[in-house]
C-alpha cells in the first residue's frame, strides 16, 4: 500500500497526531508519517503550511522511489491539504485524500482569532471562495470525507463535507478532538484509504 502522510490541525502536532498514525499502521498501513507545521497557531496563511506539505510529500516519494501516496488531514489540516491539492501540484501526488471534520465552507468558530490562517477558514472569506471556483480541484484524486454532526469546532459541521467528494461519511462522535482516535473513524479512514 502507498505511504499515508497525514496533516494535523491548529495547535496540534505530530505528537498530538501519533495515535492516528499508530491506529492506521495497526490495520496495515504500514508507512504513516506525521509532521510538524510550523507555526501550528493559525498566524500563517495556509498556503505557507501547504507548502510545508508539498516539501513532507516530496521527501517521502523520494526515500521510497514512488510517485505518489494517500494523504489525511485533520480539521484545518484538512484544509491546507487541500490547498496542496489543488494549487501545488498535488494531484499529481496524491492517490486518496481523507479529509477529517476539515472547514472546507468555513466555520463561525474561525471568527474567534484575528491571525491571517485563521481568518482564511471564515465563511465564505476570499481564500475559500477562490478555492471553491476552482473547475477541477481535484483531477484524478480519490476525495473521501469523514465528519460528526456534533463538531463544536467546525460550525456548522456539515462545511466539512467537500462537494465532489466520492463519499461522505458521517459518524456520530462526541466531540471534534475525538475524530482522531474513535475507533469507528479509525476504521472508516483505514478501510478508505485500503
Amino acid at each position: 500500500m502507498p505511504a499515508v502522510l497525514i496533516v494535523h490541525g491548529i495547535w496540534d502536532s505530530a505528537a498530538r497526531i501519533a495515535p492516528l498514525a499508530a491506529a492506521l499502521r495497526a490495520h496495515g498501513h504500514d508507512e504513516a508519517f506525521t509532521f510538524d507545521l510550523r507555526p501550528n497557531d493559525g498566524r500563517a496563511p495556509l498556503e505557507q503550511l501547504a507548502e510545508q506539505v508539498a516539501r513532507e510529500v516530496e521527501q517521502i516519494c523520494a526515500s521510497r522511489s514512488e510517485s505518489r501516496l494517500d494523504l489525511v488531514g485533520f480539521s484545518m489540516g484538512a484544509l491546507i491539504a487541500r490547498y496542496y491539492l489543488q494549487r501545488l501540484g498535488g494531484k499529481e501526488r496524491v492517490r486518496r485524500f481523507v479529509s477529517i471534520s476539515g472547514p472546507h465552507a468555513g466555520t463561525w468558530t474561525a471568527y474567534a482569532l484575528p491571525f491571517a490562517g485563521v481568518r482564511q477558514m471564515r465563511p465564505s472569506s476570499p481564500w475559500l471562495r477562490s478555492l471553491q471556483r476552482d473547475p477541477d480541484p481535484f483531477g484524478p484524486v480519490q476525495v473521501h470525507c469523514v465528519y460528526t454532526p456534533w463538531d463544536l469546532m467546525i460550525v456548522p459541521a456539515h462545511s466539512s463535507v467537500l462537494p465532489r467528494a466520492h463519499s461522505v461519511h458521517r459518524l456520530p462522535v462526541r466531540l471534534h478532538r475525538w475524530m482522531l482516535t474513535d475507533a469507528r473513524v479509525v476504521e472508516r479512514v483505514a478501510e478508505l484509504l485500503r
